[in-house]
């Protein structure tokens, strides 16, 4: 499988992290973004809204890092991740609405203003951000993962920008419980880091 991908993404990190956490053999191919890349008549052709991450496994070409991570829960059978049944499902579904959601305009909002200069009103950004990790903070009183009794999807695509949320100028002091889930994630075999920048309160702590 290869894995085109951008370092700074939390996207494509997600996709990456969690192809790892499973084991999964796969090349990286990093995207130069900066020089367009992205644009070119090649990658358009595998994803034609010229963003990353996408998964090429031989023929099959897959777009958007919950996409990805479905379609190999799915080939997979890692039913540990993605479970088959009505209400489980539904409760990690849930959560990855909140990471293609709330978190996106949020906290990965918040990080993009401060790393790559997006056009976002950084007081409204931030101010959703707490808002949804207020939430999760309560979501994990008493209760290790964030969906179910263990790991699944729902905690890779939340992880990646609630990491770095301090590159977006967003205190994660407040939430112990947050802290907490982040180093049990962190704890998880196979566990690949996101690259960290300079910018936000990373710098001060």
């Amino acid at each position: 499988m290869k894995l085109h991908y951008f370092p700074l993404s939390g996207h494509a990190h997600r996709a990456h992290l969690f192809l790892s956490l499973l084991g999964v053999d796969h090349q990286v191919i990093n995207v130069d973004l900066a020089n367009g890349a992205h644009k070119s008549t090649e990658f358009l052709k595998l994803n034609p809204l010229g963003q990353v991450p996408v998964l090429e496994d031989g023929d099959v070409a897959i777009s958007d890092s919950i996409a990805i991570m479905t379609y190999i829960a799915k080939k997979l059978g890692a039913t540990d991740w993605l479970p088959e049944d009505a209400e489980s499902a539904a409760k990690v579904q849930k959560w990855l609405s909140v990471a293609a959601g709330q978190i996106a305009y949020g906290v990965c909002a918040a990080r993009l203003i401060t790393v790559f200069n997006a056009p976002f009103h950084a007081d409204e950004v931030i101010a959703r951000a707490h808002t949804i990790l207020a939430q999760i903070e309560s979501q994990l009183s008493g209760n290790d993962w964030i969906a179910l009794d263990h790991p699944t999807i729902a905690d890779i695509a939340l992880y990646s920008y609630i990491a770095n949320a301090p590159e977006g100028n967003i205190d994660l002091a407040p939430y112990g419980n947050v802290r907490a889930w982040l180093n049990r994630v962190e704890a998880l075999p196979g566990f690949v880091p996101f690259e960290q920048t300079v910018a936000g309160l990373r710098t001060a702590i």
